[in-house]
């Protein structure tokens, strides 16, 4: 049964979107929704499962789960009561529905399964009408909420329900209303394309899927399971009058900025790593890690008298000091500061040279090298990529210390995209990347880079309010991006 408090939120999670079709007659479009409902604490949770399915073959469409973080965004969108998409400055991270209503009881399926009726009115455009962009065919007042349901690449959804004291609905005061917030990622309705496409159902699930496949649905193992005695099935009811959301094909929202009366319990932790190591003055080389992400350090002021020995010009023995083979090299004096090392193995000899105040020892038999180099600073803006200043090279990939300016987090993702979660695409935004993975805040600040070799695949994630997108067979490189030490 659906529980109706006085200002108080319950959630409701896990409905799966899918699209069926019965070749041999259309009424099979409008079967029935399925809500399946558990108590947990103070929560209302329910798993929604679509069982409305007509028949038509799909190349890849995701079986969708239940995301906390979306959970999250939803429930802080339903407790402003208001009647609009948002909030505002994530309406282009996810996608949105949402309903309203007060009077007598409705649960959330009767919504849910309005939204999936819009189907009577919508026309699928096919692979030949899309020339280059599908045209739009919806005879009735709004498809948008059946096509984000439905949408193929949608996989993670997220809902609230809040009991709003009073609220506006175009123009009237509804007491004691009803508000559902269902957000969706990645977001769908996006103009000119259509919400799947004609194929063999699974044929393109991504490789992360591992070949996973359920009811004709890209499937992975979830997370969390109910048990069949926990469920409750509810027939589909009347549509509801025009008590859906207002807006058309724009993708639409999630996770909103921490606000003022925010849970505590709903921020993550984030752990800070860093690419640029602190050290000594007496540091050698050989006494460092080896790898990609090894290779940045920061030398402190007067290393120029101190004991750290070094061997070689231009190429240093690894049993040198890295800060006294920085000042020996010219790459940063007795102040101290930042320093790329590229290391080189097997080197036949090292030769002596006094250079900077620094002289340094012959070693005349082979050993691991390294070089020296120093690290620039750029300002770059929002839309700035690793693949414009510093893509990958096997040999040796330094890229520049970033500034990043503020407010990036404000830029739509079709011209500042963020293509993966950890390592991404050396295409995406560097600066919404670094907000993505928490090593900037909406300020701005600097970024440490470190370009990477490309990846078979890019995993999307929802977080610090950025949604970045899953791709696999992409061109070019990947990275990552470091936190800098203030």
């Amino acid at each position: 049964m659906w529980l109706n408090c006085h200002a108080s939120s319950y959630s409701i999670s896990n409905f799966n979107a899918c699209e069926k079709h019965n070749e041999e007659s259309e009424e099979g479009k409008g079967n029935y929704l399925g809500i399946k409902l558990s108590m947990f604490s103070v929560l209302l949770k329910s798993q929604c499962k679509c069982v409305f399915c007509w028949e038509l073959d799909l190349v890849c469409v995701y079986d969708q789960v239940w995301d906390d973080e979306l959970e999250k965004s939803a429930t802080y969108w339903a407790e402003q009561c208001q009647w609009e998409h948002g909030p505002k400055d994530l309406l282009m991270s996810i996608g949105q529905n949402l309903a309203v209503h007060w009077g007598r009881y409705r649960s959330p399926a009767y919504h849910v399964q309005a939204w999936y009726d819009e189907v009577k009115d919508y026309t699928f455009p096919y692979p030949h009408e899309c020339n280059p962009w599908c045209p739009e065919r919806c005879s009735g007042p709004m498809c948008t909420h059946y096509t984000q349901l439905v949408w193929a690449t949608t996989n993670r959804v997220g809902c609230a329900v809040h009991t709003c004291p009073r609220m506006n609905v175009w123009g009237e005061i509804w007491e004691n209303s009803i508000y559902l917030v269902c957000n969706y990622s990645p977001k769908g309705n996006w103009i000119g394309e259509a919400p799947y496409q004609h194929g063999r159902p699974c044929s393109q699930c991504p490789p992360s899927y591992g070949g996973g496949c359920r009811d004709n649905l890209c499937y992975k193992e979830p997370e969390r399971h109910e048990s069949p005695d926990m469920n409750e099935v509810e027939k589909p009811q009347e549509p509801v009058q025009p008590r859906t959301t207002p807006t058309k094909p724009q993708p639409k929202p999630s996770l909103p900025q921490k606000p003022a009366k925010a849970n505590p319990s709903s921020t993550k932790t984030t752990r800070t790593t860093y690419l640029a190591q602190n050290i000594k003055c007496e540091t050698k080389m050989r006494d460092k890690c080896k790898g990609a992400a090894c290779n940045r350090y920061n030398c402190p002021g007067n290393c120029l008298n101190k004991k750290g020995k070094v061997w070689g010009t231009l190429y240093y023995d690894v049993q040198s000091s890295i800060c006294r083979a920085a000042i020996h090299y010219g790459i940063i004096d007795n102040n101290g500061g930042l320093v790329d090392v590229t290391r080189k193995d097997n080197f036949p000899f090292f030769v002596k040279a006094t250079k900077n105040g620094v002289e340094s020892f012959s070693k005349y038999k082979p050993g691991n090298a390294f070089t020296v180099s120093r690290v620039e600073e750029q300002t770059i803006d929002c839309y700035t990529t690793v693949a414009e200043i510093c893509p990958f090279k096997a040999s040796t990939s330094h890229c520049p210390r970033v500034f990043c300016p503020a407010n990036c987090i404000n830029e739509p993702s079709y011209w500042a995209p963020v293509v993966g979660s950890n390592i991404y695409g050396d295409g995406s935004s560097i600066c919404r990347t670094a907000l993505h993975a928490g090593v900037i805040k909406a300020s701005g600040g600097y970024v440490d880079l470190l370009a990477l070799d490309k990846r078979k695949s890019y995993t999307g994630t929802l977080k610090n309010g950025i949604q970045s997108e899953s791709k696999t067979n992409t061109e070019g490189g990947s990275f990552r991006v470091f936190a800098v030490r203030e």
